[in-house]
């Protein structure tokens, strides 16, 4: 293929935004666009998306991608190889094969309608919430799609009717979309990749296929859910009414997966990617490792349908930039997120406060739905600055509970160091351009942060994974291509370990008067 303009699509379909992005031969982005959709809140604590304007965001965005890249000067209509496809994960569609249309709004991941049947699965089941962990690799929490769809086959009519009539199916938004991008009603494709098909609690993690066993215990028909394949393959090609029919469809990955392969992450290192919230992927290797601090046991990523598969350990903070969105549209504090870098450099510390955001409960390592956030050590002292700066340091104790977890789960052989004997920990995500929160974090862990030039990590992952399935890159290239893709940025620590110690007790004490608040009376 050498001479020729090669590129590749990514369809980077997140919470709150979609994105489709164009990168060259050197994975370097020619065009792109992104668009944010509708945030649906019918009740407290339920959040939806139309699936349906999730789908036309990612046609609107190729359209302008394409329309970008060709301005620029970019033969995109001939040189578009394929394209890769990265989604949130757990976020949950039912749909209507006959017809194509959802049978209700997408049930969105951090949604917690699920607590009552949570609740009523662990007095059932003998092992209670860790009944089905060794199997799948997930605690019973609404975090997990297999949750949210027997909500909607208990309280949606239209989805009964359908599962009755042999006309439902299920899919988290990568099956949707690709089900779309295929042909919808008329001969969609039916399937989801394996990093997808980890997190809705009903995949065997040894078998990498559906698990009867926990199929049967929750009553969930086998024939409404996808085929299972690899993150690197030959899914189908676009069909036609889309901007690049005929292009294949040859990766696809959750967010998570996709920003650690964005990251290059093999065997013992560890990526966070900071967004709505924060996760931390550990890559176990071949192994999997089952946590007993409060970790999740998942698939990192498998290249190919013959490919050895890579497990990993991951810990889910429910809140990291959305507290920051928090102090910006509930208390006014700011006014543009990036504003609160400059508000907490006016002091040198917290002055003594700390913030907890458990606005849903915490999740790793804590697994509380009963906790609520907190904001303590006020004093008469206090003042806006320092609350931005507990704000930004609650991302960076909540990803260092994280860690600590992990590497006493994997133990000293689950931890690559360099030759100076560090851990690095590899960083993305929108909030990563904070130098502040990079420096309070290399801080709290002792040990160095390590931001690549490109922090768009997620969307880079799924397009070395369709750039490996038709053979425009090598698992050489994507693995140690490093500094090739610019220079990264390494923040180390400046504080000394007897500071760091007291910081990370009072945090626990702060975390500690969380629990047991749901139910305080308004």
């Amino acid at each position: 293929m050498s001479g020729e303009e090669v590129f590749i699509g990514s369809i980077d379909q997140g919470t709150t935004s979609t994105r489709f992005i164009i990168y060259d031969r050197s994975a370097k982005p020619v065009g792109s666009h992104q668009v944010e959709f509708t945030q649906l809140y019918p009740q407290s604590g339920w959040v939806e998306h139309d699936p349906v304007e999730i789908v036309e965001s990612v046609r609107l965005c190729i359209a302008k991608a394409v329309d970008k890249a060709t301005a620029a000067g970019h033969n995109v209509d001939s040189g578009l190889k394929a394209i890769g496809l990265t989604n949130q994960r757990e976020t949950t569609v039912v749909w209507s094969k006959s017809t194509g249309l959802p049978l209700h709004n997408a049930i969105v991941w951090m949604d917690v309608r699920t607590s009552s049947i949570c609740r009523k699965l662990e007095k059932e089941l003998s092992g209670g919430r860790t009944h089905f962990v060794e199997t799948c690799g997930l605690p019973i929490s609404t975090y997990f799609s297999a949750l949210k769809l027997l909500w909607l086959l208990d309280n949606v009519d239209a989805v009964k009717e359908a599962v009755k009539k042999g006309d439902a199916l299920f899919g988290t938004i990568d099956t949707w979309l690709i089900w779309n991008l295929t042909g919808g009603k008329e001969n969609g494709l039916h399937v989801t990749d394996v990093s997808n098909a980890s997190r809705t609690m009903l995949m065997n993690l040894k078998t990498l296929d559906w698990d009867k066993t926990i199929l049967n215990s929750l009553g969930i028909p086998a024939q409404i859910l996808p085929k299972i394949v690899s993150n690197a393959e030959i899914i189908g090609n676009i069909c036609k009414g889309w901007p690049i029919a005929g292009v294949p469809i040859a990766g696809c990955l959750g967010d998570q997966h996709a920003a650690m392969l964005g990251q290059a992450c093999q065997k013992g290192e560890a990526k966070s990617t900071y967004g709505t919230g924060a996760f931390i992927l550990l890559n176990t290797g071949e192994e999997i490792i089952q946590s007993t601090h409060g970790l999740l046991s998942t698939l990192a990523y498998k290249l190919g349908p013959k490919a050895p598969t890579n497990y990993a350990l991951e810990g889910s903070i429910a809140i990291a930039g959305a507290a920051v969105q928090w102090l910006r549209d509930s208390l006014g504090i700011i006014k543009t997120a990036s504003e609160i870098e400059e508000l907490a450099m006016q002091v040198n510390s917290s002055g003594g406060v700390y913030f907890v955001p458990a606005f849903n409960g915490l999740f790793a390592p804590w697994w509380r739905d009963d906790a609520r956030g907190v904001c303590i050590g006020i004093t008469r002292f206090t003042n806006k600055s320092h609350i931005a700066r507990a704000v930004l340091e609650s991302m960076c104790f909540q990803v260092k509970d994280v860690l600590d977890s992990m590497h006493k789960d994997a133990g000293e052989k689950g931890e690559a160091k360099n030759d100076k004997g560090e851990f690095l920990l590899r960083v993305d995500g929108g909030a990563t351009v904070n130098n502040l929160l990079m420096q309070i974090q290399a801080d709290l862990l002792g040990s160095p942060v390590v931001r690549p030039a490109n922090i768009e990590t997620t969307a880079l992952g799924a397009a070395c994974a369709a750039g490996l399935a038709v053979g425009v890159w090598t698992e050489n290239d994507i693995f140690s291509s490093g500094e090739k893709r610019g220079k990264s940025t390494i923040f180390r620590p400046t504080i000394d370990d007897e500071t760091r110690k007291k910081k990370v007790e009072s945090w626990c004490k702060a975390v500690s008067r969380t629990f047991d608040l749901a139910d305080l009376s308004l």
